[in-house]
């Protein structure tokens, strides 16, 4: 609680969520859809003037903060552990200042974000294990009715070797790759539902005093513990208080602050790299009609993407027609694209690309085999 985690919703999703300088100011959670900022959205659109414009989304959930203890119901327990158990990927939000430099107090009294993501982790680790100790039995039970049945006793082995990770005191997101688990495995803890196996990235709250001046003494240490914790997780560093002030600001005068102050908004690359955290890229449609962003699962293949659209133009894939952006860009057009062979007809097998400008071609002609 009381690290800025509703102020950072209310400048993401430009709307207006409590955000006091007390603990679970929030506690049922709000859910905002924020656009995904794409330059190249914004090129197509400029090119064909289209009478309709749909960008990419991510949907943001604020969530009340977790306390220590909150896995036995301290704070607001085991609701805040519910909420977040129907999340995709978690946005940790620390901070690195202090109650008497912003007057906002801090629940465990001296600001400590070592000690704050030690208590984070900890938390949603003895959740999990929690629920995997109620697991286990019936796995147990199974196997002991049929000890032949193969699936059963994979199932417990899987179990019982992420329970052990995790009672290490590690998150299971980073056991897959270490056990290098395949389909299976990663099916029965999908099926627990287990909140250290969400992708995370920590995003570091800080004062508008040291973001401008791009200091503090926290920040090496944050960085440290997650390159040491949590390998390949990602942290950006930004103010709430910056982010809040220039929000309120007309862009005039936004343009000016920026510049003088010669730093930038960080709320662009916080959505763009949540959007990525989720392993979600974007193709595009684009005519006059309409340029849209069709957000899919990276990777995808092209009749998957195309059922994106609509279940016919997957079930009657016939080809795609693909012109990469960067093509498109520098070609100028469709037809100078085609002049320069970089239009191309792409079939069943082709991985689409994040920013492909792709056109479908289809034929159903009989209802779908029951």
């Amino acid at each position: 609680p009381n690290v800025g985690k509703s102020t950072t919703f209310n400048v993401l999703c430009g709307m207006s969520v409590p955000a006091e300088n007390f603990p679970f100011c929030t506690i049922d959670p709000s859910t905002s859809r924020v656009k995904v900022p794409d330059e190249r959205f914004d090129v197509l659109c400029e090119k064909y003037s289209p009478a309709s414009k749909v960008p990419a989304w991510l949907t943001v959930t604020d969530i009340a903060g977790l306390v220590k203890n909150a896995h036995e119901g301290e704070g607001l327990g085991n609701a805040f552990l519910s909420h977040i158990r129907a999340t995709d990927a978690i946005f940790h939000i620390v901070r690195v200042f202090e109650e008497k430099e912003t007057g906002v107090t801090h629940t465990e009294g001296q600001c400590d974000p070592i000690r704050d993501l030690d208590i984070i982790r900890s938390e949603l680790r003895m959740k999990d294990i929690e629920t995997i100790n109620k697991t286990i039995p019936d796995a147990l039970k199974e196997v002991k009715r049929d000890a032949k049945n193969k699936k059963a006793k994979e199932t417990l082995e899987t179990l019982e070797a992420a329970l052990k990770w995790m009672e290490e005191g590690k998150d299971l997101r980073f056991a897959v790759s270490h056990f290098k688990w395949g389909y299976k495995e990663i099916d029965v803890l999908n099926d627990c539902q287990l909140l250290t196996a969400k992708p995370a990235m920590y995003l570091v709250n800080m004062t508008e005093k040291d973001f401008l001046r791009q200091k503090n003494k926290w920040l090496a240490k944050v960085k440290q513990y997650v390159d040491e914790q949590c390998p390949g997780e990602q942290i950006i560093p930004y103010s709430a208080e910056f982010e809040g002030k220039i929000v309120e600001m007309d862009e005039d005068a936004r343009k000016a602050y920026i510049e003088e102050h010669k730093v930038k908004s960080m709320m662009p690359k916080i959505v763009t790299q949540g959007y990525h955290l989720l392993r979600l890229i974007h193709f595009f449609t684009a005519g006059s009609d309409e340029v849209k962003c069709w957000t899919i699962r990276n990777p995808c293949k092209a009749p998957q993407a195309a059922g994106t659209i609509h279940t016919d133009f997957e079930r009657g894939f016939i080809m795609a027609e693909v012109m990469h952006y960067s093509d498109w860009f520098e070609a100028g057009s469709e037809a100078a694209c085609k002049a320069n062979g970089k239009y191309q007809m792409k079939g069943k097998e082709y991985i689409v690309e994040d920013g492909d400008i792709i056109y479908f071609k289809f034929n159903v002609t009989a209802d779908k085999k029951k």
